[in-house]
């Protein structure tokens, strides 16, 4: 009996539960319903009882990840109707069903046959439910109608069959969570059967939805359909680009297609130009290390470079710099592939191949415009690195990009260009390199029980270190955020010296650690001491070294 199930699970005493069941029998209603209305009862306990009577799972939606391609199996409507709503895919045939009501065999053959699967209920609360609804609801209105071109006469089937519902809502839903949840890339990854959808999460892939084999290649079609891509061309990568607006907010994204064994793939990085910038505050850099990079941008002239792998924050550390001498006196001109963030009083120029405007010809058309200060998004061949260094040596204060593993290996970088070391060793007058680790969710970090000998070897003795847990508001990661780790490098004098007679890259890693440089590592293991990090996400991000 459902009444003794209530005891003997602590949730009420027997003699309300008795009277509860009395009641029931007098006006015929559900001895649940009735708890509940006293007040002697929550609708996640009843869930909870259920799930003991009839021998299902229970879930509790509040922190159940629930899996987008299982949820827009169905209508909003259909889910409030029923009040069930499926959440995960358990095979390819089978399918994980939330329910109020998981005895309601109804339901359960309804929703059966609308998705062609074996429906396995599992009780969860009605208020969950509803607000589980409410949530999917709210992304999906957010997101507004995305800027397409009109479509040619060839691909308006195809446009009319990724117009139906279920793909359009299915894909909405997708870029609107990764927005929402602050992911940097979608990945769509065809597998034999289904196709899965990971979110790059604080640089970290995260599964986010399952797509049906039946769904995928519409949801490949309506894609590339927004993105203005060939959706009849399967064989060859594409790249293209599209837009939504998100409660307001443009959002643009770079969409890559590959074709891979088991179908074509899509990669969609998120360029959200409507972020707040962040300031140099706002960057985590050591006191010391803050300093010596305000010292050289600071500098009416020169070279100050940052380099690091893609995604490691280097431009939020050159729009960081930018914000500090952007005060209105001094000509600003950029050149960007895409343009991040629109900052106002800076001109800003995008990349365009197609167009013929890359960083060398439009670094060059730059230093015909009066210019300051000149951001080069990256500097990626000799071309564009001798325009610069010259453009350093002329008066003007150059910031740009370099993809090298440490400070030092951005100078001999440039030297393997072919950029003679006397140039080198007279332009750059400051070299940042950065990784991003991720930060401790501060709800749910505790305390690492680390032997005295790991304690030793990164001098942690006397430091209070934490490691990661998980809860609903990291998405049980045990991390939320993330923080840079730095080694700035200055260009002094003795490192000039070396390069002018074309030393190592060691002896000059060396020099600048004797001149007072703190190394990416040691930057970390410092965060690490703080509490902001963990000695497993600073040996992931800084294991090259």
């Amino acid at each position: 009996m459902i009444g003794d199930i209530i005891v003997e699970l602590g949730f009420a005493r027997r003699e309300d539960v008795d009277r509860a069941i009395e009641l029931s029998r007098r006006q015929g209603r559900p001895t649940g319903k009735i708890l509940i209305e006293s007040g002697e009862l929550r609708h996640d306990q009843l869930a909870r009882v259920l799930a003991e009577r009839f021998g299902v799972d229970y879930i509790d939606l509040s922190v159940f990840e629930v899996d987008t391609g299982a949820v827009n199996l169905v209508t909003t409507e259909m889910a409030r109707h029923y009040q069930a709503i499926p959440v995960r895919f358990l095979s390819d045939d089978k399918l994980l069903v939330a329910m109020a009501d998981p005895t309601n065999l109804l339901t359960i053959d309804e929703i059966s046959m609308i998705t062609g699967m074996t429906i396995r209920p599992a009780a969860t609360a009605a208020e969950d439910i509803a607000a589980l609804i409410g949530r999917l609801t709210r992304i999906d209105d957010s997101v507004a109608d995305v800027e397409e071109p009109a479509p040619e006469p060839e691909t308006q089937v195809i446009n009319d069959l990724t117009a139906e519902a279920p793909v359009v809502k299915l894909v909405r839903s997708i870029i609107a969570q990764a927005v929402e949840r602050g992911a940097s890339d979608i990945h769509f990854d065809p597998e034999a059967a289904d196709m899965h959808v990971l979110f790059r999460i604080d640089g970290v892939l995260t599964p986010a939805a399952t797509v049906p084999a039946g769904m995928s290649a519409g949801v490949i079609s309506r894609i590339k359909i927004m993105s203005s891509l060939d959706i009849a061309e399967r064989r060859v990568p594409q790249d293209g680009r599209m837009a939504v607006t998100i409660e307001g907010r443009r959002i643009d994204m770079r969409v890559v297609t590959l074709p891979l064994v088991n179908g074509e793939g899509i990669v969609m990085r998120i360029l959200d130009t409507g972020l707040v910038l962040r300031d140099l505050e706002s960057l985590g850099m050591h006191p010391a290390d803050k300093e010596r990079f305000l010292t050289a941008v600071r500098k009416p002239h020169g070279a100050v470079l940052v380099t690091g792998p893609t995604g490691s924050g280097k431009s939020t550390s050159l729009y960081a710099a930018l914000s500090v001498i952007n005060d209105g006196q001094r000509s600003i001109i950029t050149i960007e592939d895409p343009v991040e963030s629109q900052i106002a009083g800076i001109k800003q120029m995008q990349v365009s191949t197609k167009a013929g405007v890359g960083f060398a010809t439009g670094l060059r058309s730059m230093l015909r415009a009066d210019p300051d200060v000149i951001m080069v998004g990256e500097i990626r061949d000799r071309e564009t690195a001798e325009i610069a260094v010259q453009a350093a040596l002329t008066g003007h204060l150059v910031l740009s990009t370099l993809h090298t593993r440490d400070a030092a290996s951005a100078l001999t970088r440039l030297l393997d260009m072919g950029i003679e070391p006397f140039m080198v060793a007279a332009a750059i007058d400051c070299v940042v390199a950065q990784r991003l680790a991720r930060t401790l969710c501060a709800h749910c970090k505790h305390p690492a029980e680390l032997t005295d000998a790991v304690r030793a070897e990164h001098a942690l003795e006397d430091a209070a270190v934490f490691e990661a847990g998980g809860c609903i508001r990291c998405g049980f990661t045990g991390y939320h955020g993330r923080l840079g780790l730095y080694e700035i490098m200055p260009v002094t004098e003795e490192i000039r010296t070396l390069l002018l007679n074309r030393r190592g890259l060691d002896e000059i890693a060396t020099a600048a650690v004797g001149a007072g440089m703190r190394t990416m590592r040691a930057d970390g293991i410092e965060k690490v001491r703080e509490g902001l990090t963990t000695l497993a996400e600073v040996a992931r991000v800084t294991s090259t070294f």
